[in-house]
């Protein structure tokens, strides 16, 4: 199936869930932007198994490295390499609109006036050879190593090495949120990690281990956050003994504000205590 007229949207999820379901086959992404990524990952992950094709992106690497610093997009993209859905691969390209390429059409990307259109073309001869050339660039980029673990991997291993309620805490955050930073837009992994370990009294030692082991940070990243999560307010600490060796530290909320809070509302009031 191919698409055979253009589209216009009010932004570019719409396009890009048209040209996903207009193949099973696959689609080659050139040149997408920061915002075209970001949708492709959220369209994607939200599709059922089996109902889209394969996915070769082609991107400039900086634009790339941009976009999979956001925990939430990477994370999802991560689930995605590992069903064999989406592969990333890094490449400056000399085509000024972002395209999409099925073997059956070409769809390119245009934004005016507030809104999105896909600039469509069946012509069979025209999406062959454009098919060709792009399949060509995509074998000879180089792949981009994505570190970001894969979401359910995360949320697996939360509820298996610390606890099922830290999972839901967890989850209520990241959902709270529209991007996971730490720039400002977005409290990062490992501070999100580290709020709701608080809320659920786990030791540090343990929530640190979890987050170096499926991939998050280092356990030396886990305790310079928890550092400045506990001068900045929004946790604390307190000594448990064990019988050998230094006393492990057991993370606990530092302001009455996140304990009173409900579970989407405890990466706002952090943010707030942060920024204070």
């Amino acid at each position: 199936m191919a698409i055979r007229s253009n589209l216009l949207a009010e932004g570019v999820e719409d396009i890009i869930s048209s040209v996903l379901s207009s193949t099973a086959d696959e689609v080659l992404v050139v040149n997408p932007t920061a915002e075209v990524i970001e949708g492709l990952v959220t369209v994607a992950t939200s599709l059922e198994d089996g109902d889209h094709p394969t996915i070769r992106l082609v991107a400039d690497e900086p634009v790339l490295k941009d976009v999979m610093d956001d925990f939430i997009v990477a994370s999802n993209a991560a689930d995605l390499i590992v069903a064999e859905t989406l592969s990333l691969r890094t490449a400056q390209d000399d085509v000024e609109n972002t395209l999409f390429v099925t073997p059956n059409s070409v769809v390119a990307l245009v934004g005016a006036g507030g809104k999105v259109a896909g600039l469509v073309t069946d012509d069979e001869a025209f999406v062959e050879t454009a098919f060709e050339a792009h399949q060509e660039r995509w074998e000879n980029a180089p792949e981009f190593k994505l570190r970001t673990p894969a979401l359910s991997r995360v949320r697996e291993t939360l509820a298996e090495d610390i606890n099922e309620e830290t999972l839901t805490d967890f989850d209520a955050v990241l959902g709270s949120l529209s991007s996971a930073r730490g720039d400002g837009d977005g409290l990062d992994e490992v501070t999100i990690s580290l709020l709701v370990a608080a809320r659920n009294n786990v030791l540090l030692y343990d929530i640190s281990k979890w987050g170096e082991d499926v991939g998050i940070a280092s356990k030396a990243t886990f305790s310079r956050t928890k550092t400045k999560l506990e001068d900045t307010g929004p946790t604390d600490t307190e000594k448990v003994p064990i019988d050998v060796g230094r006393p492990r530290l057991r993370l606990k909320l530092g302001d009455d504000r996140l304990a009173d809070a409900e579970n989407d509302e405890l990466a706002g009031i952090a943010q707030e205590l942060l920024e204070a």
